[in-house]
This record gives structure tokens, sequence and C-alpha cells, in this order.
């Protein structure tokens, strides 16, 4: 399974006028020259090439992550900094810990000042994005696959450059390496996936493995939590994570992969102001977009199981039904719905209630079962997975996962003749495994939500707590406001890096820069009518030795005063919100339009 083509790791950047030469640090055979004039890349053999500059008037990099194109042109992406999270298969897996965005022109004098001011608006969109946490890459493994797909190809695949073979799903920056798919750039091209990574060495029984956790979150439909919803015409999903957990014990490799992605129908819930906006589903084809998604899925993962978390009753009511009512037209062999009000069987912290569900789908957990390999050989296949998903696909839906994990770790242990039972108690592996699962929520949490998840006290302890409660609420509340206050600029950034918009030429000159779209008078007035009368009303309330009518005039004043102007904002909620302005998933039209059926 050893790769023919590893990529360049440490690499000498070289930075003329002209031209960029990147240069591998350890025995270089090749040398990769991108000229900034013209953008064009080549590689050409190392000694045929002279650099005109002194040999360390250099940049050290460790990785060349593509280039992207923004107003001012082209811009080169580097990676500057990692951190070593482990050996997976044999091979360093990294966690990107800094990058860097170098321009290919040498000045700006070409663009307007306006233009200038929108380059620099672009330039942070791709910063954020390389900053948010949970960036991972290798350069000799291919962590865009499973372990049991990196079993099921051919030996050509594996002739493959990593770039070139990459899932394209996970290839977090396929879009700023379409210009280098050509073979001859395949010792350079860094791949990134973006999800979780957690590999820990354990001892059990005297048994050293490995216990690794790998999720993959997809390109497709990418987003921020309120802004990115159900599924589109093509099939896919929002917030589709593959998680996978491997074993590994010397020339035993065991792997078990799990999915989580929204429900598979066409629904939004755009943010409002209001703590929960309303969840609406669209007059579409929602049996047809359901069943392109579930063929898809069972073609990659066999057969499916859909444990479906949210409420029964109340505002998420009508989405299960929906979601019930589609599996049940579509009637796909091999597909069954699990539906399990997660939130009414566990209320007042009766977490113990999950067994219920556990107990449901425990059969066809053996059924499914997981892959095993032996030196090589393939032992067992895994022949369906669980596809998980409460509203968010966060909390709920990680605390389910981490069950289902649990079991099947436990199963392959016994397999690998690490341990009897499944009743032996291992202290230090039962505290990893909580933590590891209850970081994952955090990070894949961070990525959709801006936020760690909620429930990861019960993930750390197998039991809620009033403190996670509390650590809840400050989630909550933190959610709240970058859904409604930020995730517009993120939402951007994700579109920006991932190429679903593409910087136009002349934009901000000779075309409209959609940066620059106006906001309505509403959006600065009500605000600082808000700010003033509720100063004015604690004023009021405060500053007075003794209160008169007159005080008692002033606060009711400044008191309807608050009432009326947080009345109308709420009502007219969307108009206050940080909206996308890339508007790359159409939700210019969706912020304009009426709600067309509230659930």
């Amino acid at each position: 399974m050893a790769d023919l083509l590893s990529i360049h790791d440490d690499i000498k950047l070289y930075t003329t006028s002209d031209k960029f030469y990147l240069e591998p640090t350890i025995n270089p055979t090749e040398i990769l020259v991108i000229d900034r004039v013209t953008g064009e890349a080549v590689v050409k053999e190392y000694g045929t090439v002279k650099i005109p500059i002194p040999a360390n008037a250099y940049r050290p990099v460790c990785g060349f992550l593509g280039s992207i194109k923004l107003l001012s042109g082209l811009y080169l992406v580097v990676a500057k900094y990692r951190i070593v999270m482990g050996k997976l298969n044999g091979h360093d897996i990294y966690q990107l810990a800094g990058a860097d965005i170098i321009p290919y022109a040498r000045s700006n004098t070409h663009l307007t000042n306006k233009q200038i001011e929108d380059n620099s608006t672009y330039e942070r969109m791709v910063r954020l994005a390389l900053d948010t946490p949970g960036i991972y890459f290798s350069y000799g493994y291919d962590l865009t696959h499973s372990l049991q797909r990196l079993h099921s190809v051919t030996p050509d695949f594996h002739r493959m450059s990593i770039t070139n073979r990459a899932d394209p799903r996970f290839l977090w920056n396929g879009f700023l390496l379409r210009d280098f798919s050509h073979h001859q750039y395949s010792r350079f091209t860094l791949p990134l996936i973006q999800g979780f990574v957690s590999i820990n060495k354990v001892t059990v029984n005297g048994h050293q493995l490995t216990w690794s956790l790998v999720s993959r979150r997809c390109v497709d439909r990418a987003g921020t939590r309120f802004f990115m919803r159900g599924v589109d015409a093509q099939g896919n999903v929002a917030n589709f994570v593959e998680t996978e957990q491997i074993i590994e014990r010397g020339g035993e490799k065991s792997s078990f992969v799990q999915t989580r992605g929204s429900i598979p129908l066409y629904w939004s819930q755009y943010p409002d102001i209001k703590y929960k906006p309303a969840m609406q589903l669209a007059h579409e084809d929602h049996v047809a977009a359901y069943t392109k998604h579930l063929r898809d899925q069972q073609q990659r993962y066999g057969n499916q199981v859909l444990v479906n978390l949210i409420d029964q009753h109340g505002k998420e009511e009508s989405l299960e039904r929906g979601f019930r009512a589609a599996v049940a037209a579509a009637a796909l062999p091999g597909v069954r719905y699990e539906p399990f009000d997660f939130h009414a069987e566990c209320r007042s912290m009766r977490y113990y209630r999950l067994n219920v569900l556990i107990d449901r789908i425990a059969h066809e957990q053996t059924e499914f079962g997981y892959f095993l390999s032996r030196g090589g050989t393939v032992l067992l296949r895994q022949s369906g997975v669980f596809r998980t998903n409460c509203v968010d696909c966060l909390d709920r839906t990680n605390v389910v996962q981490s069950l289902l994990a649990r079991l099947q770790l436990n199963a392959a242990l016994r397999v690998l003749a690490v341990t009897s039972s499944d009743d032996e108690k291992h202290p230090y592996l039962d505290k990893l495994f909580n933590n590891v699962w209850a970081d994952h929520a955090d990070m894949i949490s961070t990525q959709y939500s801006g936020t760690g998840a909620l429930k990861t006290d019960f993930t750390r302890t197998g039991k809620r707590t009033h403190l996670g409660l509390i650590r809840d609420g400050i989630n909550s509340l933190t959610r709240y406001y970058k859904n409604n206050f930020s995730d517009g600029f993120r939402q951007d950034s994700i579109d920006l890096f991932l190429g679903k918009y593409v910087v136009v030429d002349g934009e901000g000159n000779t075309l409209p820069c959609p940066l620059r779209r106006d906001r309505d008078w509403k959006y600065i007035t009500f605000p600082s009518v808000l700010l003033v009368a509720m100063s004015m009303f604690c004023a009021s309330a405060t500053l007075p030795q003794r209160y008169s009518s007159e005080v008692l005039l002033y606060l009711m004043f400044w008191g309807a005063a608050v009432t009326a102007t947080l009345t109308f904002i709420f009502r007219h909620g969307k108009e206050f919100v940080d909206w996308p302005r890339l508007d790359a998933g159409g939700l210019a039209a969706a912020r304009a339009l009426p709600p067309q059926q509230s659930l």
C-alpha cells in the first residue's frame, strides 16, 4: 500500500521580481518555476535553473497549496507552519498551523482605490478560510479516502499522485489546485482536508495499538449553519461529514465509517434575529432530491440506516414528517428510516434512554460490520453505514455517533484478541475515547456553527452535568451572535476559497463588485435609536435621587421607545442580519422572498 509518489515537504520559496521558485529542501531533483507575469508554471530538472538571488534569500514553507485569483491577479498559496498529529499507516499526518497568500503582482497600481479596498476584503476572506481550525494534510497518505476505499482500487490508482486520485468531495483546496493537475506537478501539490484528526497510541492488556479518528468535511454545499441547509438539485446536502474510526496493530487494520448530513429535503432556516428562525420547506420535488442523494450514498457506502434525531413534535415536527414521507415515497431497497426523538426521550438528563435507540439498530450494526485487513489481505468489509442527522447534524448527532463507534471499537478489539469481552474496564482508553469524541464534536461544530458543540459533557463523562448546561448556554448565545452578525462574511470566505464564487476581471471598475452592496437605511438607523433609547432609559432609572412624576414619564417614554424599536427590529429581522455578499448559493433571492412554508 506504499505510495510511489510522495509530496515534497520542506520547500525553499525564492521570490524574484518576475518569478517564484519552489525548491525542495531535501534531495532536490526538480524545481517548480512560476512566472508572476503570465502565471505559467513549469517543473524543471534541478540544476538546469539558475535562481538570480542569493541562496539564503528564501522563505521556508512546508507545502504548495495552489493559487487563487483576486482583483489584483493571481495569488500563490503556501503552507507555512504545521503540527504533527501522529502516524497513519506509517505516514505522518499534520494539521495546518499557518498559511500565507502571496500576490503575483508586484503592486496594486493597476487598481482603483475602491478596488484596492475590495481586494483587501477578498484577501481577508481567503485568510479566514485558511485560518479555520481543522485543516489537515499528509505528504504520503491519502486522507480523502477511507481504508476500505484504498483497499478497493486497482494498482493503477496507487500509481497516481495523491492529489489526482483524491476524492473530490473532500479535497478542500481542489479549486486552488485546478491549474496544477498535470502529472509534472504531482510532487508539489499538497491536498488538504477539513474536518478532524486525532491519532493516539494506547496499550490495552499489553497490546500496543493506534486508535485514530478521522473526519472529512464535504466541499459540496459547504457553508455555515443557517445559510446552508438541506439538499440541492444534485443531491448534495449541507454539513456532510464522513467519519472514520481506525485501529492499527502491526499489520492489522480496522476501520468503521459513519456519515452525517443535513436532512435531504429542500428546506432552509435563514437567520432573522430570532433565537430559532422558522424552518421553511420549499415547493420542490423533495422525493427526487432525496432519491438522488440516497442512491449516491448507497453506491459509495452500501446499505443505509437513516437515524433521524430531530423532534417529532413542535417546530421540527413537519420536517420529520417530510423526511418520513420522502423515505416512504422513494421506497429504496437497502434503506431504513429510524426516527428517534432525542429531546423527548432524553429530557431531564435521562441520557440512558439512548440505549433504546442503540438496541433498535444493534442488528444492523452487526450486519454492516466493519473493515478489517491483516498484512494487506482484506478479511472483512463494511457493507453499510449509519447516516445520522439532527437539525444541525452537530450536538445530538455526535452523541449517537460516539456510542456506535464505541460498540464497534469493542467488537474490533475482541476480534483482534486484545480483549475478551465488552465488560472489561480500561480507564485510560475509556477516558481517551470520550475526550477525543468530545474534541471531535467541538471541531466539527466550530467549522459549521462558529462555536464548540453542545452536550459534550455527556460525551466526556457519560452523563449530563449542571456545569455542562452552563457551558451549553454560553455556546448557544455565542452561536446566536455569530450566526446572525458575522456568518455572512464567513460564508463568503468559504464560497471564495472553494471556487463557488470566482472573482471577475473589472469588478469595482467596469463591473459592479458584490462586496459593495448598500445596506438598507434601517440597518444603521434602528440599532442607533435602540442604543440611545436604552441608554436614556437606564439613565432615567439610575441617576435621579428621587422619583417624581416627571421621571416616571421619562421612564415610560424611553421604555416605550425601546419596546417599539425592538419590535420593529425583530419584525424585520432579515434586514439586520449579516448576509453573504457574494451570493454563490442564491441567498440574495432567499433574503427577498417571503417564507414558502413555515414548519
